[in-house]
This record gives structure tokens, C-alpha cells and sequence, in this order.
């Protein structure tokens, strides 16, 4: 099958690399140059320009998207309007927020193309291992890109669903990654408390390698931690701050909007904002008001270790 793909990070290009080790056709794009010129070291088709990806392909067009979320889709989408006919394929295999997806659906029906939404999880990993594919879309062309789906995942008939109408696939991704959140979250709580007991002298990499077989709690993110500790045990130069890409908080504002709690999420998610604020204001007045109320003490500044 033909396709091209566009946007070449890590994961458009290993989505590239697998796809044509496995006899699909690829034709990769994006504004950087150098991404273009890496793909093709690959032995992997690059164009120069969106309107060269869209002609180097037979009709209809089959467009995978793998670019940041938000406006550039946008405007990557707008980019294509008039070089794109009816019948075409978009698929969006980017986190993009699934509301967003509903109204880009509905905008490229106007004119007779059809937008699916791919939920992409795989990190790093995909290329070797295969990615987990969240399909949202109309079933006979979800049908129709099968073959890509199949490649794509680690078997055939594993990891991969169509799970819905558009936007269902990004909205089972926002959903799993907002578990992430709070499965990461508890991870490190609790291994911070194992290093909290010092008189024990726990060897934590150790502790994770026997959690790892025959555990409840064995999972691929409990693999990496142990393979994290390890190599980096103390954790040596890595600051405590911990970005967010967007689903957490999406997913956070879906379970209010359902009022459904999800408590876990939801302070996974505050965690990661705490973790950014160099001097917080929100404790700073705390200490402040136990001193006015009830004389506590004071730390001033630069006396915390």
C-alpha cells in the first residue's frame, strides 16, 4: 500500500522504517530538511514539498499526519486542502485533542475526505516491538487501511482495534494516557518511600527486578524503572521537573464534564505541575498563615536543605 507520511520525528520516522521494511510504499515529508535527508539515508522515499508528496502518490491518497498537536495540524490540514480530492485518507496518527478531531472531520467531509483518528502508543519501542493503534473512523475505510494497521502493530491481531466512530481513537488515547499519569505517579511514590527507609539499606534496582516476575504490579513501565535504577540508582543530574503534553489534562477535564471522579489522574497530573514551580507561592503562604494564627515558626529563605 502507498502512503505518505508526514512529519519525520522519532516516531513518523520509525512508523516510515516499519512500514517499508514490511513492503508498504512510503513517501515521507516535513519542514525540516535534514529530517527528509535522514529518511532517505534509510533507503525511504522523501519529497520536497507537500505538493510532491501529494503527486508522488496514486489516488486516492492515503496521508498519514504525525505532527504536534493543536495548530499545526491545523495548518497542515489547510496546507493540503487544495491539493487533496474526494476520496482521499487523512489519517491524524498525532495525540490530537479528539474535539479538535470532530470539527477537522467535519471540515475535510465538506469535501469529501475522510479524516481517521489514530491513537499512536509505542514510544521508542515501536519500531522493533510494534506501536498500540486506537483506529477511529468509518468501518469500510478503517477496512480498507488494514494492511497499514496490521504492519504497524506488534501482530496482526494484537494491539490494534478500531474502537470507534472519528475520534474515538484519540479519545482512547487521551484516556490512556491519563493512566499513565497515575500508574508513573505511584511507581515513584513508591519508590520513594523504599529509599526513604534508610536503616534498611534497600538496593532499589534489586527490589524492582523481583517485582518485575510473578508481581500484580509487573508492567513495561516497572521494565524501564528497573532498567532507570540500574544504571542511574541516586538519579544522578536529573532535575525534579516533569513536563505534560496535554492528554492528562484533557482527560482530567472529560471526567468532570462526565462527572465521573478520577481522583488518581487528577493529582497525578497536579504532581507533574508541582514538580515545574521553582519557588511556590502556594507554601510559602501556608507558612506565612500558621504563623499569623498560631505563632509557628518561620523558615526563611536559603535555610532549606
Amino acid at each position: 500500500m502507498d502512503l505518505g507520511i508526514i512529519g519525520l520525528g522519532r516516531m513518523g520516522s520509525q512508523i516510515a522504517q516499519r512500514l517499508t521494511r514490511n513492503g508498504h510504499r512510503v513517501v515521507g515529508y516535513d519542514r525540516n530538511p535534514a529530517a527528509i535527508q535522514r529518511l532517505k539515508t534509510l533507503g525511504i522515499e522523501g519529497a520536497d514539498s507537500l505538493e510532491q508528496l501529494v503527486q508522488s502518490l496514486p489516488s486516492p491518497h492515503i496521508l498519514w499526519l504525525m505532527v504536534p498537536a493543536g495548530k499545526p495540524v491545523d495548518e497542515t490540514l489547510e496546507a493540503l486542502q487544495s491539493m487533496l480530492e474526494g476520496g482521499d485518507i487523512v489519517i491524524d496518527g498525532g495525540n490530537s485533542y479528539y474535539k479538535d478531531t470532530l470539527r477537522r472531520a467535519e471540515t475535510l467531509k465538506k469535501q469529501g475526505i475522510v479524516l481517521v483518528d489514530v491513537g499512536t502508543s509505542g514510544g521508542i519501542w515501536g519500531l522493533e516491538q510494534g506501536f498500540s493503534l486506537m483506529v477511529g473512523g468509518p468501518p469500510e475505510i478503517v477496512e480498507t487501511l488494514r494492511p497499514i494497521f496490521e504492519t504497524l502493530a506488534p501482530a496482526p491481531d494484537k494491539g490494534w482495534a478500531h474502537v470507534g466512530p472519528v475520534g474515538a481513537g484519540h479519545f482512547v488515547k487521551m484516556v490512556h494516557n491519563g493512566i499513565e499519569y497515575g500508574l508513573m505517579q505511584a511507581y515513584a511514590e513508591g519508590f520513594a518511600i523504599l529509599k526513604a527507609k534508610k536503616e534498611f539499606e534497600l538496593d532499589l534496582a534489586q527490589v524492582a527486578e523481583v517485582w518485575r516476575f510473578g508481581s500484580v504490579i509487573r508492567s513495561w513501565l516497572l521494565d524501564l524503572i528497573a532498567e532507570t535504577l540500574h544504571e542511574n540508582a541516586d538519579l544522578r543530574g536529573i532535575a525534579p521537573y516533569v513536563q505534560d503534553s496535554g492528554e492528562g489534562r484533557w482527560t482530567v477535564k472529560e471526567a468532570i464534564d462526565l462527572d465521573i471522579p478520577a481522583p488518581v489522574i487528577t493529582l497525578s497530573l497536579l504532581q507533574r505541575i508541582r514538580s515545574r514551580l521553582h519557588d511556590p507561592f502556594t507554601e510559602k503562604l501556608l507558612a506565612a498563615l500558621r504563623h499569623k494564627f498560631g505563632g509557628h515558626p518561620i523558615v526563611p529563605e536559603g535555610e532549606v536543605e
